[in-house]
Order: structure tokens, then sequence, then C-alpha cells
């Protein structure tokens, strides 16, 4: 295994040279152009003054100037800083103040924006991608011709920090995850083992780069051989044409995409014949739309489970083992998962009752940034991690999780967890997607709003679709309002926002 993420794009080009690596926008890649790519971009940065051990924010949507960036950081010993491209400027100005960037690489749209941050923060550069650059800005072509070499970086310690990701500060300011590079490059590694990814490989993806869903993609296509076809957005017709163009073997996806794909007009006429399995991620999915997935792919779909904090995925399905609908899996390899009581973590549940969700092994970041209480309060001194997932564990070992615990609802002092009624609601045959949150109620606290989208061509009723609720679910856990909505509020990989679904009463 490569002791840090500098390495990974020359080992991948000493391992798989002239074979195409990254697909995006028509555009094709070996590795060994990518590595030529890196080497060039890591000598520019160190040509602006950027230097071993300095956070660089990676502020860009999906594009192969995104991922020459990434590994081109990490060849010059500098710390990457990818951050969500839905952050507005007043966001982007606490990261990099909070983490102490130096730089910024940025695409077009983004650096008009950004140029204000240099007056306020460590940032000295800006670097744009594109050809029409911005007065301020640096190009990144530029410092593809720029011809410095790159200084050496084969003494970087693989526990040294590698990453700092922020979490989506759904309370309060993000917290800026420090992942080791050992972290990073062992979850890349044992997902591919777990998921039996290699060189035969076609994986079609839309997953943000700077999430470490699609991060553990792009480092398994380095790391061994799988060719990665890269889409800026997600479009459903557009992956589902590439699916067919590439031959593609995998589908990655958040559950929201495949429900879009499912429901898209042209999924009946769509040639999924090559695919052999798909993996979802980023929220529970419920069961039906799964055995939805799979009836219409015709293809197992597996479930995985991960967070910012883990620099990836945490559990999986093993490609050879029981696919369990409905559980994320069990452990990576060198990993531990338990169910832990809510109120006292240093109690473990029985096997079967619902706990909080915790991870411990080499995975497990080495804190937030300028952070210790918040570090303190979700790193045990034993080195488990609060996830804040609520889950069971079955007598495999295998983990369902229940929902987030920050996301349960306690309606006339009972617990509702959104998840169970999403699950339900998915199996009406008129609904594409649902999505539930609270609201304050005087009565019982806070009662469970469902807002539904419908397949297309569907109507909907209220009153017919709690009553199909009610034949599945405890009358406490139904819920007291449905609303039916165009589309929710969705991070940019696609999970649902529930604590943004008020904003569409």
């Amino acid at each position: 295994m490569l002791d840090h993420l500098g390495q990974v794009a020359q080992a991948a080009a000493d391992k798989f040279g002239a074979s195409e690596a990254l697909v995006f926008e028509g555009r094709s890649f070996s590795y060994e152009e990518l590595n030529t790519l890196v080497e060039a971009v890591a000598g520019g940065l160190a040509g602006l003054g950027l230097a071993r051990s300095d956070v660089i924010t990676l502020y860009a949507s999906n594009s192969w100037e995104w991922v020459v960036s990434y590994y081109a950081i990490a060849r010059l010993g500098a710390v990457v800083n990818p951050v969500n491209t839905m952050l507005t400027p007043d966001e982007i100005g606490y990261v990099v103040k909070d983490c102490g960037a130096k730089a910024i690489i940025a695409s077009p749209e983004k650096v008009e924006a950004t140029l204000p941050v240099k007056q306020s923060s460590e940032v000295k550069e800006i670097i744009s991608f594109g050809d029409d650059i911005a007065p301020g800005a640096v190009s990144f072509n530029q410092l593809l011709t720029s011809k410095i070499q790159a200084p050496s970086a084969d003494d970087i310690d693989p526990v040294s920090l590698s990453t700092i990701g922020y979490t989506s500060g759904t309370t309060g300011h993000p917290k800026g995850a420090m992942q080791s590079h050992r972290a990073v490059i062992l979850n890349g590694a044992m997902t591919s083992q777990l998921q039996n990814r290699g060189a035969d490989d076609v994986v079609v993806s839309a997953l943000p780069c700077p999430h470490v869903y699609g991060n553990v993609l792009m480092n398994g296509m380095m790391m061994y051989g799988t060719k990665l076809v890269l889409h800026r957005a997600f479009d459903p017709a557009a992956v589902m044409e590439d699916i067919a163009r590439h031959k593609a073997t995998i589908c990655d996806g958040v559950p929201t995409m495949y429900m879009f794909m499912l429901n898209s007009p042209a999924f009946p006429e769509a040639d999924l014949s090559s695919l052999k399995r798909c993996y979802v991620g980023g929220q529970t999915m419920p069961v039906a739309t799964m055995k939805a997935v799979e009836e219409g792919f015709k293809v197992p779909l597996i479930e995985l489970w991960g967070m910012t904090e883990i620099a990836g995925l945490g559990s999986t399905h093993p490609l050879y083992g029981t696919n369990k609908h409905g559980s994320i899996g069990c452990a990576i390899p060198y990993c531990e998962l338990r169910i832990a009581d809510a109120e006292d973590a240093s109690k473990t549940m029985p096997r079967g009752e619902v706990g909080e969700l915790m991870v411990r092994g080499p995975i497990v970041m080495l804190g937030y940034y300028g952070d210790e209480e918040k570090t303190r309060e979700t790193l045990e001194p034993d080195g488990w991690l609060h996830t804040g997932d609520l889950g069971t564990m079955d007598e495999d070992g295998c983990v369902y999780i229940v929902d987030r615990k920050k996301d349960m609802i306690l309606t006339g002092g009972y617990n509702v967890y959104p998840a169970e009624i999403e699950r339900v609601l998915a199996g009406h045959p008129a609904v594409a997607l649902a999505a539930v949150g609270k609201q304050d109620d005087e009565l019982k606290g806070e009662i469970a709003k469902a807002y539904v989208v419908l397949k297309e061509g569907e109507t909907g009723d209220e009153q017919e679709m709690m009553a199909f609720c009610r034949e599945k679910l405890a009358a406490y856990k139904c819920p007291r309002k449905i609303q039916f909505v165009p589309d929710v509020p969705k991070t940019s990989t696609g999970k649902i926002m529930r604590r943004q679904l008020h904003t569409l009463d």
C-alpha cells in the first residue's frame, strides 16, 4: 500500500500506463497523461510560493482539472481542502479563514465572488480554471506550462494530515475533519477490496468530487485501474447514455439519483445491459425502492455507508457476501463498528436494539481542525467515533440505520424516525420520492410532516396516503400532514436536507 497521496499519480502511471483512466465531457485521459498534468501543476504551485503543509482550497465543480488539482496538491505535499460548490462566498470565507488556506483553486464561475477573500484571510493566490481569467486571478493553464520541477515529497508521514474536509454545517458553522494520508488511502483500498472494483470495471458517476463518496471512486480509479466516466452534474438521461456508450459495469449514486433515473422518460429505452452491479450511499434507501431499482436495472443494488469524519466508507456488503436490503453492511477491513447506548457511549447495546452507531480504526479522523471541544465530543479517548446515526446490529455484524440522531421527532413522548415513514411512503405506487421533517405542535410537541414528489402522470390524495401509512405503521409514527411538492431541498450530492423542508411550507 502507498504511504501518502502524493505517490498516487506516479504509481498509477507506472502500473497502468496508457490505459484509459478518466473520461470527462468527451475528453479521455490515460494514467500517464494524468500524471504528467499532475507533475506540471504541482510544479506550478511551487512556483507560486506554495509549499508542503500549506492548505489549498479546491472550490470547483466536477472536471478533469479538479482531479488533476487534487493530486497536484498532494504531490506538492500540501493539504487538500475540498469544498462543496454550493457554499456561498460568506461560507467560503469562513472555511478558508478557519483552516488558514494559502490558495484557492476554483472553477471560473466561482472566482469573482472569491477574490475579496484575499483581503481578509491568509489566501495569497486564487487560481482559475478556463481561458477567461478574471483580473487578480492566476491561470490554471499557465501552471500546466510552467515547467517547474515539483519538490520531492518522498518523506511524508502516512499518519500526517492530508485533507481537511468540512462537514455540511447543518448546526452552526461547518467543522473541518482532518484526514490522514493513511485514512484516505486505506478507505479507497478497502472499498475496492470489498466491492471487487478493478481494472476490468468502468464506473459512471456524477457524485461531486469534494464529497467522500466521489473521492473514494476517484482514488479507486487511480489505485486500481478502474475507468471513471465523470459527469459535471447529475442528469438522468446523460448518465444512462454514458452507461451504454462506455459499457459501464458499475453505477454509483445516492438514492435520489436512482429515483430520478427510474422516473425518467428515457429509462424504458435505456441500454443498461453492461452493468454488473450498482451501489448506493449518502442516505438510507427504502427497501421498496431498492427492489424497484434492481427490477429496473436488472442487477444487484448494494448499499454502503460513510461520512467525512472517516474519509469515505465505514461499511458495505462484500460483493460475494449476502446482500441484505435495508442494511449498510459490515465494517470495512481493519475497522470496527458497534452500537452504543445513545446516552452512555461506554455501554454496547445488545444485538437488535437501537443505539448510536460508532466506528473505530485507522480511517477515523485526527480531529476537527482548531476545535478541541468538538473533537472531544465526537471522539472518545479509546478511539471510538460518534457518528450521530441511530441503528441496530444483527448477529452477522450487519448494521441497519434507523435514522439520524438529530432528525428524530419526539411526538407525544414517542420517538418517531423520519426514515421509517419515508420507507413506507416509497412503497406507494404513485410516489417517486418522499421526505419527512418535523413541525412544532402545541399538543404533541413535534409532529411528522411528509413532503411527497409524485411520479410522472400520477396524482396524489393526502387522505389516501395517510391511510396507506396507517396500514403499515403504528398510529403515533404516521405523518400528520402530507404536502405534494415538485422537488425537495437537496445537497450537492443529492442527499435530502430534512432540516430545510420547512422552507416548502
